[in-house]
């Protein structure tokens, strides 16, 4: 129970379907006095108590189980190394990876439990065999089966996901406030949980020893400085402070960050446009699709970003090279993708089913490949 209105009413309907459902705030700060600023942060002392109101409410018993240490090392640690090595990670992946789905399963597993239920808005949905498949919720806005597409077979067991059907977050509030729940109106967290004021450059800049060098244009040309090529990330357009102005007078963007030799790469908006992805470190939710094992290659959409348009793909899964141990995925997209990095995640969707993700490893456009 996160202190926010959507674990509060999963636990309310947990409760009311007969479950024996206990509560638990996850404390993921080692800092237990750090404050809420309206929608920023979360894990906080406010979040605590609000979580500790709602079980008082529901009659449930309430605990806080400390996975701070754990949470540095799997999830911020990652961050940061990943940040460093000039990728672009998503730490809500690696939390339910490493921390929802790991840690918290293990542990409540261990104590006897059946499942973790969270207030995600996803489904799990069983076949004619009563595997699981990972779905997308009712309300395609507020679907968060993205950040679960980490989530593999044996976790899916032991998962459960109260808002899969709910229409819309308004009902939800709605829901909560007919039961009394105080956190009703609270706002939604947003921003990445341990950056709560939202400054992810000044917060990197004091974690990644950052040196200054060159920004060059596609064809090599130094266009400018910067401060640290740890600190950008592919797409971004504001804050280059680029000394040597586009031929065309139009915008750069971020094409690539190279950390070995320092460098950012900028270019047209058009250059961002990306038509294969390659990614490593996969996972599948569920059982895998048969093509995945043969290595056929099987229609699908692709989506990077959380709340991103899924697009047209086809995928296969590819052995390495040269007899290399481990095999990666391959996603040739039918409509290319902006902005797409390292280090990002892509989750493969067949209709509402999630297949599974991939960390991108590399990203290619046709289009930067001719010059």
């Amino acid at each position: 129970m996160s202190g926010g209105v959507d674990s509060a009413v999963a636990a309310a309907r947990a409760v009311e379907a007969g479950h024996d459902v206990v509560g638990v705030h996850l404390a993921l700060s080692r800092m237990p006095g750090t404050l809420r600023t309206g929608s920023r942060g979360c894990c906080t002392i406010e979040d605590s108590r609000d979580a500790w109101r709602a079980c008082d409410v529901l009659g449930i018993p309430y605990y806080v189980w400390d996975f701070s240490e754990r949470f540095k090392e799997d999830v911020v640690q990652d961050f940061i190394d990943e940040y460093a090595a000039g990728r672009t990670p998503n730490p809500c992946m690696r939390c339910n990876e490493r921390i929802k789905f790991a840690a918290l399963l293990e542990k409540a597993i261990a104590l006897g439990f059946d499942a973790v239920c969270t207030g995600h808005y996803a489904k799990v949905i069983e076949d004619a065999d009563g595997n699981r498949e990972l779905h997308r919720a009712a309300d395609w806005a507020k679907d968060q089966s993205y950040v679960l597409g980490v989530l593999t077979h044996e976790q899916l067991k032991h998962s459960m996901f109260p808002l899969a059907d709910t229409p819309s977050k308004a009902e939800v509030r709605a829901e909560a406030e007919r039961r009394g729940l105080s956190v009703a109106n609270k706002p939604d967290s947003h921003d990445i949980c341990f950056i709560p004021d939202g400054d992810t450059a000044g917060w990197l800049a004091e974690k990644i020893e950052m040196t200054t060098g060159d920004i060059v244009d596609e064809s090599g040309a130094k266009v400018g400085e910067h401060p640290g090529a740890n600190a950008f990330t592919v797409g971004q357009r504001r804050g280059l402070k680029l000394g040597t102005p586009a031929a065309d007078g139009k915008p750069r963007f971020v094409l690539e960050i190279r950390p070995k030799e320092n460098k950012v790469v900028v270019g047209p908006e058009a250059l961002l446009a990306i038509d294969e992805i390659r990614g490593i470190k996969v996972s599948w939710a569920g059982l895998p699709i048969s093509e995945v094992e043969t290595g056929a290659e099987f229609n699908c959409h692709a989506q990077v970003r959380a709340h991103g348009d899924p697009v047209p793909a086809r995928a296969w899964m590819e052995s390495a090279p040269d007899g290399a141990a481990g095999s990666h995925l391959v996603v040739r997209l039918e409509a290319p993708l902006r902005g797409v990095a390292p280090g990002q995640t892509v989750v493969l969707y067949q209709g509402s089913r999630v297949l599974g993700q991939a960390t991108i490893d590399a990203a290619r456009s046709l289009q930067r490949a001719a010059l």
